[in-house]
C-alpha cells in the first residue's frame, strides 16, 4: 500500500513538472524610436531619397527573435527584418508617412506576439506633411457584419497629423470599387458615422483626410459585407 501511495505521488510530481516545462509564449514588445505621431528627424541620409533609421523598442518576455515591419503608407509597401537584438536599421523613403510594429518570437511556441502600430513621417525636405492616412478602426475590411436593428452600421476610424491641424474627413461610401459618392464630411473631432445598409450587399468605403493648409491623404478602400 505505501509502495502504491509513493508511486502516486511521484507521478503527482512528474506531471506538475511537465506543466511546469511547458513553452512559454513571448510577450509584445513595447516601442521606443520613432515616436507614435511623429517627424523622424535622426536618419542618416543615404541620398537624395531616402535616409536610414534606427528603430527601437524594449526587450520583451519569453523572446528570442523580433521581426521588424516598416509600411510605407503611401505605397503600402512592407520592409522587414528579423534580428536578436532591441533595434535595427533600414533605408526608407523621405518626406513619407510610416507605420511599424514589432512581432516577438521564440522557438518553444507557435505563438508571437504584436507590438502596438505606431505611425511617424520621415524627415524631408518638405515644411510640412499631410495627415497620416484616416485607420480603419470598424468594420475591418473583409470582414461580414451584422446591422442593428434600424439596418445601421456605424463606421469608425481614427485620424493623427504630425501638426495636429486636422479639419476634416471626407467619407466616400458605395456599392461600387472605388467608392466615388461622397456620403459626408465630418470635422476633425467627430470619427464615426452612421450608415444604411442592406442585408448580403457588399460595400466599399475610404476616407479623405485634409489639414488646414490643404494637404490629404487617402486611406485606401476598405469592404465589407452585411450578414
Amino acid at each position: 500500500m505505501k509502495l502504491k501511495y509513493f508511486s502516486f505521488v511521484l507521478l503527482v510530481i512528474f506531471i506538475a513538472c511537465k506543466k511546469d516545462k511547458a513553452p512559454k509564449s513571448p510577450e509584445g514588445a513595447l516601442l521606443v524610436f520613432p515616436l507614435q505621431n511623429s517627424e523622424c528627424t535622426t536618419g542618416t541620409s543615404v541620398n537624395e531619397t531616402l535616409s536610414q533609421v534606427t528603430f527601437e523598442w524594449q526587450p520583451s518576455a519569453n523572446t528570442e527573435l523580433y521581426a521588424l515591419s516598416v509600411v510605407n503608407l503611401n505605397t503600402n509597401t512592407p520592409q522587414t527584418i528579423t534580428t536578436a537584438s532591441t533595434s535595427a536599421s533600414l533605408s526608407i523613403e523621405k518626406g513619407a508617412p510610416y507605420s511599424w510594429t514589432v512581432i516577438s518570437s521564440n522557438s518553444s511556441s507557435d505563438i508571437t506576439a504584436t507590438s502596438e502600430n505606431w505611425l511617424f513621417y520621415n524627415a524631408g525636405p518638405q515644411i510640412n506633411y499631410a495627415p497620416f492616412p484616416a485607420q480603419i478602426i470598424f468594420p475591418a475590411s473583409g470582414s461580414t457584419v451584422q446591422a442593428n436593428e434600424a439596418n445601421q452600421i456605424t463606421l469608425s476610424w481614427m485620424g493623427t497629423d504630425v501638426e495636429d491641424d486636422i479639419v476634416s474627413f471626407e467619407i466616400y461610401f458605395s456599392e461600387q470599387n472605388p467608392p466615388a459618392s461622397l456620403l459626408q464630411t465630418t470635422d476633425a473631432t467627430t470619427m464615426e458615422l452612421n450608415v444604411n445598409v442592406i442585408s448580403g450587399n457588399t460595400y466599399y468605403w475610404r476616407i479623405i483626410t485634409t489639414d488646414e493648409t490643404g494637404n490629404t491623404s487617402d486611406s485606401g478602400v476598405y469592404d465589407f459585407k452585411i450578414l
